[in-house]
């Protein structure tokens, strides 16, 4: 498996996941297009992985503006030439209380979060993804998202239309090769509390290594007839 001089776009790359992720898309040798919101961040994560400064863009962005998203797309195919793989692992929770209690404000802001930031990132960079006629695009999404509980309305609404969107994406990108697909997970484990600290309420989290892999795989050309599923990377049936 390689993604040599691949280009990869990775948003929230500077978060836990997205260092993880950023990683080892390095180690197989993609180019990186780093986006989130402090430039800083993004360049302190290119410097602790020793990334050679033709091998990565690092570019501030708010994901919540269209045209701030499409001038990241504008940016990496000025940088590369192309973009192939789109990456959206920005996160964001909001809950605990009943949707009779919710502020209207908390739907908004989820639905904000996870729909509109999905959708202004499809707009900027699918259209680069399907000129190359090989493309990948890949959302990290909750089980929630289809199967709620009680008191997770807002973040369960702003994943359900993530995924619809995805759902959408991933028939109208039928046959182009490109493919849009997400993962289902619980819970990230940063701190691998599932491994060191076993429990009940852990056995289904996921670690930030174990998402990686499977986003890596997605990526290769064996993964080619993967396109639109839902994948669940949390190990046991829910809730």
């Amino acid at each position: 498996m390689t993604l040599k001089d691949r280009v990869a776009v990775v948003t929230g790359a500077a978060g836990e996941l997205g260092q993880v992720v950023t990683r080892r898309l390095a180690e197989q040798g993609a180019r990186l297009v780093l986006l989130g919101r402090r430039a800083d961040r993004l360049e302190a994560l290119a410097r602790d992985l020793k990334l050679a400064e033709d091998r990565y863009l690092a570019h501030a962005v708010d994901l919540g503006n269209l045209d701030s998203a499409r001038a990241a797309g504008a940016a990496a195919v000025e940088r590369f030439g192309r973009a192939e793989i789109l990456l959206q692992l920005v996160g964001g929770w909001t809950g605990g209380q009943t949707i009779t209690e919710a502020a209207v404000d908390d739907v908004a802001r989820m639905i904000h979060q996870h729909l509109w930031t999905t959708f202004y990132l499809a707009q900027a960079f699918v259209p680069h993804l399907t000129a190359n006629g090989w493309g990948r695009l890949i959302v990290v999404s909750s089980p929630l998202a289809s199967q709620p509980q009680a008191k997770s309305g807002p973040y369960a609404i702003g994943k359900a239309a993530q995924e619809a969107l995805m759902g959408t994406l991933a028939q109208e990108l039928r046959g182009s090769g490109v493919t849009a697909n997400v993962l289902l997970v619980r819970a990230i484990d940063v701190k691998h509390e599932r491994i060191r600290k076993p429990k009940p309420q852990n056995a289904g989290w996921t670690t930030p290594e174990e998402i990686a892999s499977a986003i890596l795989f997605l990526c290769t050309d064996e993964a080619n007839m993967i396109n639109g599923a839902r994948i669940p990377l949390y190990g046991s049936p829910w809730p």
